[in-house]
């Protein structure tokens, strides 16, 4: 398979995850869920919600907009295999603080592994 096409398809995991991010604050009622925490915590939780969504639209950037670069130079290659690793510890957090018991929680770890693979094998190929 073509490292660029693996990389492209990264691109399109990470738009998802910027449209699933975007959701967040209606998905899990933070209007009310968060009025329950202190205002400290409270800013926290969609600060970094939004600076992670930012993270993913730079991903997606670069990954469907230069997807050659990505797999054919030193630093390409290198941000390719940051990505990867960014994704593969996300799956280790997914371990620790949601478990797998669940099949939620078992969906969401194969994917972001999913993810994680796409950009490691574009990186193992190119």
């Amino acid at each position: 398979m073509k490292p660029e096409l693996l990389i492209w398809s990264g691109g399109l995991f990470h738009v998802a995850f910027v449209v699933f991010h975007l959701t967040f604050r209606k998905l899990f009622r933070w209007d009310t869920e968060l009025a329950k925490m202190t205002s400290l915590n409270r800013a926290v939780v969609p600060v970094l919600n939004l600076s992670l969504t930012l993270a993913f639209v730079i991903f997606s950037y670069l990954s469907l907009m230069h997807a050659p670069e990505m797999v054919q130079t030193e630093l390409g290659r290198t941000l390719t295999l940051a990505i990867a690793v960014f994704w593969y510890l996300r799956a280790v957090q997914q371990i620790v603080f949601f478990g797998l018991r669940r099949t939620p929680s078992l969906v969401f770890f194969l994917v972001v592994v999913c993810g994680g693979t796409l950009y490691a094998l574009a990186w193992i190929v190119s």
